[in-house]
């Protein structure tokens, strides 16, 4: 009961959307999805396979939220609008977590045993991104909108782009930092940098030209 109240409570701290925790109980699938989760899980760990499945079945029928019930999840996870989200079967996530929509937590078909990633705390996925592969994400951590991260991401980093980099890593933790917008752009910054390549093959060519007049 408790770990059911605290979620009610990270649920309305993180979404200004969320007016009261009766709201939060009846119409948020993402508490839906963790609630049931926590029953498909248990009974996971007692090997019964089967109804574990079956719950977790039913409950991306009804959310759109796939959480293999083998799937560990710790204290305070948010998971935002939710559509689309898969969580495989070995992917743990840490406490106070926000994961948005459309976000794959998945493996890459090469590894056997541990196949999925790990989340540490305070792990913020933005909506669409892929991450995959038996690796971590380290505490206090941002993955932008739309990244596929195939590597290990550093604690207090961002990461971005297609495969994700790290452009960003600082010692100061992050608190309920959800900003998926302030994040730098990586398809602009090829841009950025393929007009500077232009511009130094132009200088070049001009050079070039010169000394054949």
């Amino acid at each position: 009961m408790g770990d059911l109240r605290n979620t009610i409570k990270v649920i309305r701290e993180r979404d200004p959307a969320a007016t009261s925790s009766l709201q939060v109980v009846l119409l948020y699938p993402g508490f839906h999805a963790v609630l049931f989760h926590r029953l498909s899980h248990r009974l996971y760990r007692m090997k019964w396979y089967f109804l574990a499945r079956m719950i977790s079945q039913i409950t991306k029928f009804f959310t759109g939220i796939e959480i293999h019930p083998g799937a560990t999840i710790g204290k305070g996870l948010f998971i935002d609008h939710g559509s689309g989200v898969v969580i495989g079967e070995t992917a743990v996530i840490g406490d106070n977590c926000t994961i948005y929509q459309g976000v794959t937590l998945g493996g890459t078909g090469k590894h056997t045993g541990k196949r999925h990633p790990t989340l540490g705390n305070n792990v913020m996925v933005g909506a669409g991104a892929k991450v995959l592969g038996p690796f971590k994400v380290g505490d206090n951590s941002k993955i932008a909108a739309g990244a596929v991260v195939l590597d290990e991401i550093p604690e207090n980093s961002t990461a971005v782009g297609i495969p994700a980099r790290v452009i960003k890593r600082g010692e100061q933790k992050v608190v309920n930092d959800l900003d998926q917008v302030h994040i730098p752009d990586p398809v602009s910054q090829e841009f950025c940098r393929l007009h500077a390549k232009l511009e130094a093959l132009e200088k070049k060519l001009s050079e070039i030209e010169n000394k054949n007049d």
